[in-house]
């Protein structure tokens, strides 16, 4: 099946060599390490064989660890690193990092949503990210993603892609204005989207086919094309929820879904943007 998961957390306790960033505790993460084999424990018996790394929160601008794993395990992990965008020149740090295999860079919300963006940092790494091949990818509310659009329609050859839906219906409740939102952002051919962290969403319990409608919209909207599955672990496989929960809303539910899709979901996209080789 050779799928890819499309998002993934891993950290260690060995504080020594890697210490979390001065903002977090030793000791308090939950689980206390989620180390590569843990995360291809659960991945390789639902045909999962490669895995994009997003940078651990608890490390935060120090990428070390997942570049670490990167190189211990070439070719199975890809990543996703994190750097300080209120830098004189972050654009630089991004060119390094690829030089290391990070293929895209984490952006967090911040306020006032509708001007989150603003700013010379971020100007500089959406032109970096259209110059070198590079996503840009925000962990956003639906409120925040009009102002992704006008960046996305200043810079509309960077690569972008959404984490998590948008957290569309991470109250519970799929509004219609919410999905419109994300919807509206398929105009700009180079904005993708992760179709993730299914515990988290709507009734937040397994099978989660409760997501199909948004799922369907998203997927007529974006195209299969345009849309990578990931789990979010570890947090996918606390509590009740299961590993193969995840895969199989993507792989055996949906029935709107054809063989192609799946595949493209589950594999292609991520494989494309993540794993193909680059100049």
């Amino acid at each position: 099946m050779n799928y890819i998961d499309a998002h993934v957390h891993v950290w260690t306790d060995d504080y020594q060599r890697f210490p979390v960033a001065e903002e977090h505790t030793q000791g308090s993460a939950v689980p206390l390490a989620f180390l590569p084999e843990d995360i291809l424990g659960e991945a390789n018996p639902c045909g999962v064989d490669r895995v994009v790394l997003v940078q651990s929160q608890c490390y935060e601008t120090d990428n070390s660890y997942m570049l670490h794993v990167m190189e211990e395990h070439q070719g199975v992990f890809a990543g996703i690193g994190i750097i300080d965008s209120t830098v004189s020149e972050p654009d630089l740090e991004m060119v390094r990092l690829k030089e290391q295999g990070v293929r895209g860079f984490r952006v967090y919300q911040g306020q006032p949503a509708h001007s989150w963006l603003d700013g010379p940092g971020f100007e500089r790494m959406f032109r970096a990210g259209a110059e070198h091949e590079l996503a840009i990818c925000p962990l956003i509310d639906p409120e925040a993603l009009p102002a992704l659009g006008r960046q996305c329609a200043r810079f509309p050859e960077t690569p972008v892609i959404i984490d998590h839906l948008a957290h569309i219906g991470v109250d519970g409740e799929f509004r219609a204005d919410d999905v419109s939102s994300l919807c509206a952002l398929a105009r700009f051919p180079r904005v993708m989207v992760k179709v993730s962290a299914f515990y988290a969403f709507g009734g937040k319990q397994p099978p989660y086919e409760d997501l199909g409608p948004l799922i369907r919209q998203v997927v007529d909207s974006f195209g299969a094309e345009r849309l990578m599955w990931a789990s979010d672990c570890p947090y996918q496989v606390a509590g009740q929820h299961t590993y193969e929960d995840s895969v199989s809303l993507i792989n055996e539910r949906l029935d709107f879904l054809s063989d192609s899709d799946r595949d493209q979901i589950l594999r292609g996209t991520a494989e494309q943007f993540f794993f193909a080789p680059r100049s």
